[in-house]
Parts: structure tokens; C-alpha cells; sequence
């Protein structure tokens, strides 16, 4: 059982980002020190929020994470090229010393395609020929290529990762035809954090299915899931603690056009949070374990909410619940 942290690294524009890079930097040091096995930053171009981009952020946190894995969850593939992707990945993998996990997603806000001339209704096979060329690139072979999207003609990578054949890759997605798809990539799904239990349980048998269908066994299989986490005394307490600012997180979908989570979020406050006593959140974690999830990412930043608190949280999972899952 592995568990990490995702950092909510977006601001109030005008924020003093110099600063909190800063405190940044000491939480990842404080999550090292409790024992979580990895530390993801997330991904976005022209967001209401100030957003810092996560492969320079991660880069900076390399000597500050011990041996933890650092990923994105998610990096938007559709937005680059791929040979751009595999120069910078395979870098970051190298001054890492082989820990990054590279978590990809097609995006969905309208305004970071239109703003790159791209067609949004492109993004998922932009994604997969970008991942193709990808892997191709990371050969060290010389590559030609005549896609859809993409054409490379007897080039080379120049900067090759550790991790061999590549770093591992999970993709995010968040319907069923989707899920399927990476399923018979033999490729972990990576869960998305806003969904209800049983959505999450369900679709993840049916990966599992489509996945060993396909041909890929689950020896050494990765099968991690996204999850927002306040640990306190109790659940009241924890909404207390972070409840307005887990909402307005979830408030900020609505603005690129997803108002699902406006119309349902108590269902995604009593269904999908793991905000509880520990007691709450371990009954969560064996549920989720149970059906399958093996490396729980939790959020436990959000904006408005001070830092302070969120050293407390990740803490007290540390302390009273992770070693109920740990030899």
C-alpha cells in the first residue's frame, strides 16, 4: 500500500509565488519525513488562479524528497509536443535518479486549446500518438514518424531516461470508454479524486476485467486513485476545518463548463471526500483497498486554507492511520 501526497500548488493572482515555493519546498520535506512514498503536481496554462507549471516546481523539489516518486497527476499531453515531452521527462528522470511517474490526462478546458490553436475534440487521439512517439523516442533509437498530428523524420532523443524502458505512465480518465481504452493499453488508470465510491469501485473492476482481457497480468500492478483528505476528530470537525475550502475548489469546475459539480456536491461531500476521524479514514482506505486501489494520492491543500493546517493533516494520516496499513 502505497500513499502520496498531490500539491494544490494555485494562488490568489498576485500572489508572492517566490514565497510560496518556499513553504512548498518545507512541506515536501515534512511529507518525506513521515514516510509517504510519493508527491505529484498538477498542470494548467491560463487558469484564474496563479498556477505555477509542475515540471519546473517538481524539478525544484528534487533534493528535498528523499527517495519518494515525483509525478504529475496530471500533465496535459495534448498541449505539447511530443519531442518536447520526451526531452523534458527524460531530464527530470535523470536529475531525479529515476523516480519520476509520468501521469497524463487529455485537459478539458476550452481555453488552453483554443489559446494553442488546437481543437479540443482532438485531445484524446493527440494524446495517444503523443504518447506513442513518445515511448518511440525513448528508444534511443532514431525515430520516423507520419501521424495524424505529428511528424518526425530520423530524429533522435537526445536525453534518455533512467528508468527503463521509460517512466511508468498513468492516465487519467473519467468515463468508461475512456478507462477501457487505457485498460487495453495495459496502462494504469488514475482515478480521479471527484468521483462517488461506488462510480470509482465499478469502474475500476471493469478496468481490471478489460485489462487482464487484454493480456496484462496485475504482478507489480499499479492501480492508484485521487482523493481530497482532512483528518480531525471527527467528520464535522473536519468540514470545519476545510470544508468551505474544499467547496470552492470544486466551485472552480463550474467556470470551464462542468456543472455537474454544482448540482452535486453533497453527494461528492459524503461520497468521495475522506474527511473524518481516523478512525473514518481507515474504514475509507480499506474499503478503497479492498476493491483494488493500491497507491492513494491525497490533496490536502486548497486555497484559503493555511498551510499550517494542512502540515496537520497529512501528520495526523501519518501518525494514526497510515501505520494501520504498514508492517
Amino acid at each position: 500500500m502505497k500513499f502520496g501526497i498531490l500539491l494544490d500548488h494555485q494562488y490568489a493572482p498576485g500572489d508572492d509565488l517566490h514565497r510560496r515555493t518556499a513553504e512548498t519546498v518545507e512541506y515536501v520535506q515534512h511529507i518525506r519525513d513521515l514516510g509517504y512514498d510519493s508527491v505529484f503536481g498538477i498542470h494548467h496554462y491560463l487558469s484564474s488562479l496563479s498556477t505555477p507549471q509542475p515540471l519546473p516546481l517538481l524539478s525544484r523539489l528534487i533534493d528535498h524528497s528523499g527517495t519518494m516518486q515525483l509525478g504529475t497527476g496530471i500533465l496535459i499531453l495534448p498541449l505539447g509536443h511530443p519531442v518536447h515531452w520526451a526531452e523534458e521527462i527524460a531530464t527530470i528522470d535523470q536529475m531525479s535518479g529515476g523516480r519520476f511517474v509520468l501521469g497524463i490526462g487529455s485537459g478539458y478546458r476550452e481555453i488552453e486549446f483554443a489559446s494553442f490553436g488546437l481543437e479540443r475534440r482532438t485531445r484524446v487521439s493527440r494524446m495517444n500518438e503523443a504518447l506513442e512517439v513518445m515511448q518511440r523516442l525513448w528508444t534511443g533509437e532514431t525515430v520516423t514518424h507520419k501521424g495524424q498530428h505529428f511528424q518526425l523524420d530520423e530524429v533522435r532523443c537526445s536525453v534518455l531516461p533512467v528508468q527503463r524502458p521509460h517512466p511508468p505512465v498513468w492516465v487519467g480518465a473519467n468515463g468508461p470508454i475512456g478507462i477501457a481504452r487505457i485498460a487495453r493499453q495495459g496502462l494504469p488508470w488514475l482515478a480521479p479524486s471527484n468521483v462517488r465510491r461506488n462510480w470509482a469501485v465499478g469502474n475500476l473492476a471493469d478496468y481490471r476485467a478489460a485489462r487482464l482481457e487484454a493480456g496484462f497480468t496485475e504482478d507489480g500492478a499499479e492501480f492508484p486513485i485521487h482523493r481530497d483528505l482532512c483528518v480531525a476528530d471527527s467528520s464535522d470537525e473536519a468540514f470545519a476545518i476545510a470544508g468551505t475550502e474544499v467547496r470552492r475548489s470544486y466551485d472552480e469546475y463550474v467556470q470551464y463548463g462542468m456543472d455537474y459539480f454544482a448540482t452535486q456536491w453533497e453527494g461528492i461531500k459524503h461520497k468521495a471526500l475522506f474527511f473524518g476521524s481516523p478512525d473514518d479514514i481507515a474504514a475509507k482506505v480499506r474499503d478503497f483497498a479492498d476493491a483494488g486501489f493500491n497507491h492513494f494520492v491525497f490533496r490536502a491543500q486548497w486555497l484559503g486554507l493555511p498551510i499550517e493546517r494542512s502540515v496537520e493533516i497529512v501528520e495526523r494520516f501519518a501518525r494514526e492511520v497510515m501505520p494501520r496499513f504498514r508492517p
